[in-house]
């Protein structure tokens, strides 16, 4: 089948009512980046290295804390480039490239997050029975069907939009290959990429916020009910919360973006809600986790005082 596609590069026009301001909006992303990375980098190696953290809640973190540095990798550098320069070009290829693991790590974030919630439940609810619900083959495999899940979503969308005919312009007003300002640029048909983008995207983000929900509700219902001692309802109430706030700055800006993906929505309103879920709230989750979790913060001074020690 002859390619229909006649635009061989894009141009990002990215943040472009900030170009005054370019230069400090620049050092603000920069710095966050750099925090994104050490900060879910720091979270990874007390993770590893430290064995009472050897737990499903905890593997799910270092999931998270992963997906949370490739996540913001696969957009902030490329932002950063076109602070710099005054045309931001990227390739087909590397745009469709861009695209596909833009919804892969953040595909694998949202499901992640709704097994992190059905743990905290199992957790919980279920204390007795938690290490047979929740023993190391079934973890694993939960981690690994997330993974999976979201590649083949963001393969259907990178192949499926990859097979459109492009034949200019090719001004995307976006700072990142997104799927519904690439459409607006397509000269065929896109209704089946706007199905695809309605009913598959939106059972992958709403499912496991569904399930979120649920184990959240069951979960406040069993600690205000049947938990007596005080102590237990605070440190399960400060490990949920924890939980809970990752999930509120991913899917609040998520689900007002894809639930309803129209292609007459405000360019400056996507890049803000995109902006917040892949720059900003990866940086937000070390800091949220380290400081309302008592177990990773000793795990932190253990690993830190020991190589001051070893320094000395």
């Amino acid at each position: 089948m002859k390619n229909q596609t006649e635009v061989e590069q894009f141009i990002l026009l990215g943040l472009d009512n900030v170009l005054e301001l370019q230069y400090i909006v620049f050092a603000i992303f920069l710095l966050l980046y750099m925090a994104t990375l050490v900060g879910n980098g720091v979270i990874v190696i007390v993770i590893f290295t430290e064995p009472r953290l050897h737990i499903p809640m905890y593997f799910f973190l270092g999931n998270l804390s992963c997906l949370d540095v490739f996540y913001s990798t696969v957009t902030v550098p490329k932002m950063l480039q076109g602070f710099l320069s005054e045309l931001q070009t990227i390739s087909f290829k590397g745009c469709m490239v861009q695209l596909f693991f833009f919804y892969f790590m953040g595909g694998t974030e949202g499901i992640l997050l709704g097994i992190m919630a059905y743990d905290r439940y199992v957790a919980i609810c279920n204390p007795l029975r938690y290490t047979l619900l929740m023993r190391k083959e079934v973890y694993l495999l939960m981690a690994a069907a997330a993974w999976s899940t979201a590649f083949f979503h963001a393969l259907m969308h990178a192949v499926v939009t990859a097979r459109l005919p492009f034949c200019g312009p090719n001004h995307i007003e976006h700072f990142v290959c997104d799927i519904k300002p690439l459409l607006k640029l397509a000269c065929g048909s896109t209704h089946l990429n706007l199905m695809l983008l309605s009913t598959v995207t939106s059972c992958v983000a709403m499912g496991p916020f569904i399930i979120t929900v649920i184990s959240y509700f069951y979960i406040i219902t069993f600690l205000l009910f049947k938990v007596q001692s005080q102590s237990g309802r605070q440190k399960a109430f400060s490990t949920c919360g924890s939980h809970l706030t990752v999930v509120a700055l991913l899917y609040i800006p998520l689900l007002f973006n894809y639930m309803l993906p129209t292609l007459g929505t405000s360019s400056q309103q996507e890049m803000i809600l995109t902006l917040i879920y892949s720059a900003i709230t990866p940086v937000l989750n070390p800091l949220i986790y380290t400081l309302r979790n008592q177990e990773v913060k000793m795990a932190m001074k253990k690993i830190l005082g020991r190589k001051i020690f070893t320094f000395w």
